[in-house]
């Protein structure tokens, strides 16, 4: 499994409620146990007998929060950005940072509106259309998935 496939995998189990999952096929096999009171949790994962195993460790997961996208209308000009990754969206490089983007700001294709922290990297997400952002639909600090819409642009 790819280190995407397992976060991914992570966060539908927090998502889920599932306490305790296992997955195993020919390759590789995974567990994930879920401690409710300590909120971490266990990655094992055990390969074929002819290759040494690693020992698991433990990866600490947010609380997810699930905001649901808003509607937009179809015959709407309006231009969605969306996230890449799942992760973490930031609207500015750090707390005392100001905003890379606020409601109103024209923006140009390739500037950087915000960033999303996936795996402890940090990962500026950059414009890829020119216009006047209308509205942005995430807190700052919020998880995000892949393919959520982040801001609403009106493309000049």
């Amino acid at each position: 499994m790819k280190v995407k496939e397992i976060q991914e995998l992570l966060d539908f189990i927090s998502q889920s409620g599932l306490a305790e999952v296992n997955i195993e096929t020919e390759q590789f096999k995974v567990a994930v146990k879920k401690y409710q009171d300590t909120n971490i949790t266990t990655v094992t994962s055990v390969a074929p007998a002819a290759a040494p195993v690693a020992a698991p460790q433990p990866v600490a997961t947010p609380a997810p929060v699930v905001t649901p996208a808003p509607v937009v209308k179809e015959s709407s000009n309006l231009v969605t950005i969306k996230s890449p990754m799942i992760g973490t969206f930031y609207r500015s490089q750090n707390p005392e940072s100001p905003a890379f983007a606020n409601v109103g700001d024209e923006i140009k294709s390739g500037q950087t509106v915000c960033i999303i922290e996936a795996m402890k990297l940090f990962n500026e997400i950059e414009s890829e259309v020119s216009g006047r952002i209308v509205k942005i639909l995430l807190e700052n600090a919020t998880p995000v998935e892949y393919d959520q819409p982040l801001f609403l642009v009106e493309p000049k």
